[in-house]
């Protein structure tokens, strides 16, 4: 797939086919995300992969707990109205599913510093900032394989409580899960709110 043809292609998606994704695809994808800039130039990534259902409902029990809550509110608060609430109509339900369902889950991992969680200027997100750019080369590479990507912010403990599960260092930080797949021939469309070049640049001044 061309370059310009992934970009606008890639959507986070919710719902899967239930196929497998070779591991060598599994490799390139992963191998894709490591090509991302990396502010020390050390690459302190690491991957979790869950495949199996037992790891998956393990790891995901923390999300499966909060469901209800969120949707209660869901019913309460968002109506079908603008794109963003109408994105959330469809996310929320699908917190747990969109992993679960997902051929395999892919929990990125980064060695923090003391300055992530509470910054005291911009560059004390450099470990972030770099892992983010990891993620995205991800989705990328999954679009140009024709696979498409889920993805969830872990919410208050749940990121460390899911670390302690699969046993990563105290000082390496979840920044998101990432449910990989074949995406589902009916999976629903998200509306986009469009925006062009020209009304976001800003020459000399803003």
């Amino acid at each position: 797939m061309e370059l310009y043809e992934t970009i606008y292609k890639r959507r986070i998606v919710r719902d899967f086919k239930p196929e497998i994704v070779p591991d060598e695809v599994l490799k390139r994808i992963i191998n894709a995300g490591m090509q991302a800039p990396t502010h020390d130039h050390l690459r302190n990534w690491e991957f979790v992969i869950l495949k199996d259902k037992a790891d998956k409902e393990l790891a995901l029990q923390f999300i499966k707990k909060g469901t209800e809550p969120q949707l209660e509110i869901l019913k309460q608060t968002l109506v079908d109205g603008t794109p963003q609430q109408k994105m959330y109509a469809i996310a929320m339900p699908r917190q747990y599913s969109m992993l679960m369902n997902a051929s395999h889950i892919i929990l990125p991992f980064f060695k923090s510093n003391s300055g992530v969680l509470k910054p005291t200027c911009v560059s004390s997100l450099n470990p972030l900032s770099s892992i983010w750019c990891v993620i995205e080369n991800i989705f990328l590479a999954a679009t140009a394989e024709g696979l498409a990507c889920s993805m969830r912010i872990p919410v208050g403990e749940e990121g460390k409580n899911v670390a302690d599960i699969v046993n990563a260092p105290e000082n390496y930080l979840l920044p998101c899960y990432i449910g990989l797949g074949y995406p589902a021939d009916n999976k629903p469309e998200v509306e986009q709110i469009q925006y062009t070049a020209e009304q976001k640049m800003h020459f000399g001044k803003w």
